[in-house]
């Protein structure tokens, strides 16, 4: 029998080669985010890519804070991210490193640059520092501080270091090729003056390194083997590569880049998020209507099911917007077998079956999974008088309409027959009671043949019934705009979260915890929120409905 063959993505391809030729004793991966806000759908993306990639090749993943820039970050940011990173399923705290644990030793990579003649102290203001740049026809010119010494620059630099240079008075910067082709190249900046305390150091520094400088330094001294990131450091991988090579490592770590995950209608950019939690807009960085992995969590997501969508997405080097409707396949192909299908009535209307003896309860056996018999069997409680869905009930139904309407019968879910006589209407028109009788003869799994109905609806026993909200979520982008508006404004769907104050559930739900998830049947996937439900008063949201516009 012939084995299958498996292809492998570009990454996977450029690793083994590497393997086979030697180029370094160990695979080491590495997720470095800047705490500077929460994970996103986006990051899960880049997690489990490097992390599979260190267990395949019997390598080590290490997850890293870039925290060179204390201006933006927070604690609570790491925080969040080791949390939602341990619950996709990464042991996140075997390797855990700060870029400010080597902030000594990028200082003196610093200083080693200067005395190579590879780094200078510039006065420039940030604004001549642009004009100087040139554009990306025209080539920068030098700076006037270019050609200082090397001993004017090591004493500027340790200045700047003791805290006798004023922000933003003195930069740091490379001197590699002001006519370079690739603007990243004409004499980036690699420190700044900021005096801002940081989260880990607290005020030791009054310089911090820049991002392009810093990371390969820290994937360097790390043992990283591949620097796996998005395509949008491309164009800095030259600048990744001097750092490295100036600094003569031993095993210069390989940068790698790959297309981000663009999802159509959702919102990824932290900084965007970040207005939308700062304005109140969304109920904090976990609102179960973002992709922030705390959201998804809160939502009822499972890391099952983002990992099967990573696997369907796949790896590549060009840029392309997924379909929502393939995450939520994968959401739904991942809790279709795992979770019970309970009944909930989410627009309650009261039934009275009039010919059912009065306080009288039998409890009836209902399966919990019918495409799952291992999940086994329940019972629920069954009586005169029943809640269904008021969409269930129409006085004058359309053509090929088979649930209640005046003389038609339908069955109940797991119970019998009823048959529609009569409704009750209040002052204002609306129907709030029908009454039916039900025949005894019909009771499910009796094997009852002798007519057939078309329309079967879900009920719970209205004296048994849990009292319940429900949140109903969209996305918060409006699916007829686009994405957001240059200023950072948003074309947000006003229908994202609708809220049910009245709804029903049956009782085998009174003791549903934070975080457990049913289906609820025909109405689609729910779990209990961390945030606000009790026992006292529980709160499901949607994870996702039962329709699906995807074709797999």
């Amino acid at each position: 029998m012939e084995q299958e063959v498996i292809s492998k993505n570009f990454i996977e391809q450029i690793i083994e080669k590497d393997i086979e030729e030697g180029v370094y004793p160990k695979i080491v991966t590495r997720f470095p985010p800047e705490p500077n806000g929460y994970l996103h759908i986006g990051h899960a993306k880049s997690i489990l890519l490097n992390y599979g990639l260190a267990q395949k090749y019997n390598g080590t993943f290490h997850l890293r804070f870039d925290d060179t820039n204390p201006m933006k970050e927070k604690a609570e940011y790491v925080d969040s991210m080791i949390r939602d990173i341990e619950w996709l399923g990464v042991d996140a705290k075997e390797h855990l490193y700060f870029a400010s644990d080597y902030f000594d030793q990028m200082y003196e990579a610093a200083v080693k640059l200067i005395k190579k003649g590879k780094a200078y102290v510039c006065d420039l203001s940030p604004e001549e520092i642009r004009e100087y740049r040139g554009t990306l026809k025209e080539p920068g010119k030098d700076s006037p501080y270019r050609n200082r010494t090397v001993e004017e620059n090591l004493q500027l630099f340790e200045d700047m270091k003791n805290g006798k240079v004023e922000d933003g008075k003195k930069v740091l910067r490379a001197k590699i090729d002001m006519a370079s082709g690739n603007i990243n190249m004409r004499d980036p900046i690699l420190y700044r003056v900021a005096r801002v305390e940081h989260h880990n150091t607290k005020d030791k520094w009054c310089i911090y390194p820049m991002y392009d400088f810093a990371h390969p330094i820290e994937d360097a001294i790390e043992g990283v083997s591949h620097s796996i990131c998005t395509l949008e450091f491309e164009d800095h991988r030259p600048l990744y590569e001097w750092v490295v090579n100036e600094l003569e490592y031993e095993h210069p770590p390989k940068q790698i880049e790959f297309a981000k995950l663009y999802l159509d209608h959702v919102i990824t950019g932290k900084r965007y998020i970040k207005k939308l939690v700062d304005e109140k807009i969304v109920d904090g960085w976990d609102d179960p209507r973002l992709v922030s992995l705390s959201g998804l969590r809160r939502r009822g997501v499972t890391k099952d099911a983002i990992k099967m969508f990573m696997e369907l997405v796949g790896v590549s080097k060009s840029h392309s917007t997924v379909d929502y409707a393939m995450f939520e396949y994968c959401i739904r192909e991942d809790l279709k077998l795992k979770r019970p299908r309970m009944m909930a009535v989410l627009d309650p209307i009261k039934v009275v079956i009039t010919n059912y003896p009065e306080g009288e309860v039998e409890y009836l056996e209902v399966e919990n999974n019918q495409e799952n018999e291992e999940m086994g069997k329940r019972t629920v409680p069954f009586c005169r008088e029943l809640y269904i869905e008021r969409e269930d009930f129409m006085e004058e139904p359309p053509k090929k309409y088979y649930r209640f309407f005046p003389g038609n019968e339908v069955r109940l879910k797991n119970a019998y027959f009823l048959k529609c006589n009569d409704y009750i209407k209040d002052e204002n028109g609306v129907v709030t009671e029908i009454h039916c009788t039900y025949d005894k003869e019909t009771k499910s799994g009796s094997g009852f043949t002798g007519r057939k109905v078309k329309g079967t609806i879900h009920w719970v026993a209205a004296p048994f019934a849990i009292k319940a909200e429900v949140r109903l979520y969209e996305n918060l982008v409006d699916e007829n705009a686009e994405q957001s508006n240059e200023d950072g404004s948003y074309n947000l769907n006003p229908n994202s979260l609708t809220v049910l104050k009245n709804c029903y559930v049956e009782p085998n739900l009174k003791d549903a915890k934070p975080l457990d998830s049913f289906q609820f049947l025909r109405h689609g996937y729910f779990c209990v929120d961390e945030k606000d439900s009790t026992p006292e008063h529980l709160v499901f949201n949607r994870i996702v409905s039962m329709k699906s516009s995807y074709k797999k």
